[in-house]
């Protein structure tokens, strides 16, 4: 690995032409990168500082950083679809894990959260990751792997079932990206010490209402919260300031909670019901 702030041997480069297009490769001593206007020496880009500018044999020019977490989640190989960048900083905000945390996750998909996961934690903390299908998981071992450079040494990941794992130890957080977070409440409730957070990642409201009544009807979490996360970038040059025509809109529901202490009953929450959120009563 290169010091930081200079490009080396190895590291991922990111260039971008002036219409703002992006391109990306790993620096490899004696190849080149061509484009339809000449080409760049792997060579000529080692050493050199982070926010420069190279130019194609043809004098094609382009801006030259390494690429950014969200950079390298959005063009990573995909075996399964990503959390995306806004929602990934949300889950590590929400769900607070904090360096040192010990985190059971479940549902790795491409890798994309398990690598902001494995970066907060820290490497004085721990990510233990369960995926049901071994060619999501192989992916997913290739895209962090490649991400740090090597295999982190506080990451684990077992291909099976996560109602089917037995730990030896609590986790301070619970992260579930799957198609059916409520069925794993349970073992969640058992795996996490008291206090410890519980999140679930889903894309529909009727999994966002099962996951919800599923945590309510357990009894050994706080009443859960939900939201989601919208990003709506502007546009500005002089003084046209507007917002973007394209915005990045629903992608998922965030549903949290926390762990009650063992035998404690979960304090009932006052409020009202909507009219009809329970279905119609019959006379």
């Amino acid at each position: 690995m290169s010091n930081l702030g200079y490009f080396g041997a190895g590291d991922r480069i990111q260039l971008t032409d002036p219409k703002g297009k992006l391109y990306s490769f790993t620096i490899t001593p004696g190849k080149e990168w061509h484009t339809h206007k000449g080409w760049i020496t792997h060579d000529e880009l080692i050493g050199m500082p982070e926010g420069s500018v190279v130019s194609t044999t043809a004098g094609l020019k382009f801006t030259a950083f390494k690429p950014l977490l969200a950079d390298y989640v959005l063009t990573m190989p995909r075996g399964a679809t990503i959390v995306y960048p806004k929602d990934a900083a949300m889950i590590v905000g929400v769900a607070d894990i904090y360096p040192g945390a010990r985190v059971l996750e479940a549902g790795v998909g491409s890798g994309a959260l398990t690598i902001s996961l494995l970066r907060a934690a820290g490497p004085s903390g721990k990510v233990h990751s369960v995926e049901r299908r071994s060619d999501f998981a192989d992916n997913a071992r290739s895209n962090v792997d490649a991400y740090f450079e090597s295999a982190p040494e506080n990451w684990s990941l077992v291909v099976g079932d996560l109602q089917e794992q037995e730990f030896e130890s609590e986790f301070d957080r619970v992260i579930l990206d799957m198609l059916a977070p409520w069925e794993c409440v349970d073992i969640a409730a058992r795996a996490l010490r008291p206090g410890g957070v519980f999140l679930a990642y889903v894309a529909t409201t009727t999994q966002l209402s099962a996951t919800a009544e599923a945590l309510k009807e357990d009894g050994r979490f706080t009443e859960p919260e939900s939201s989601e996360t919208m990003v709506r970038g502007w546009h500005h040059e002089g003084l046209a300031v507007r917002p973007q025509q394209r915005m990045i809109g629903h992608t998922g529901f965030l549903i949290q909670s926390r762990r009650m202490a063992p035998g404690v009953e979960v304090l009932a929450r006052r409020r009202r019901p909507a009219k009809g959120a329970y279905g119609v009563s019959e006379d």
